[in-house]
């Protein structure tokens, strides 16, 4: 085997490696758009800190909450922020937008 073409293969995957990792640990995005969050339901896994992007694509400020996990936070129009969300037991935790109470989700959190 002609170890000269298996060197570029070789460095290419391993400089592809750390993108790969950083993608599968990308923050889950939830979009605002016409006042819905699109998805509805977001899952994230038990037991760890999550950051997820919310994305507000409305031009009207909208409010990311949860009773359920107490979590608050106002995310002006055409704005995307980080929320962090607590450790949270595996189960379903509803979140709505204080500002159009119509508008709700569900977080599901899974074991790992």
């Amino acid at each position: 085997m002609n170890m000269s073409k298996l060197v570029p293969v070789f460095v290419l995957a391993v400089a592809a490696w750390p993108a790969a990792a950083l993608a599968a640990d990308a923050a889950p995005t939830l979009t605002i758009r016409a006042q819905a969050f699109q998805p509805g339901s977001i899952t994230i896994p038990a037991g760890k800190r999550v950051k997820i992007v919310v994305d507000n694509k409305d031009t009207l400020p909208a409010e990311f909450e949860s009773s359920d996990f107490s979590v608050e936070q106002v995310i002006p129009g055409g704005t995307a922020l980080p929320v962090y969300l607590p450790p949270l037991k595996p189960g379903s935790y509803r979140f709505f937008n204080d500002f159009h109470p119509s508008s709700i989700g569900t977080l599901v959190v899974r074991a790992r």
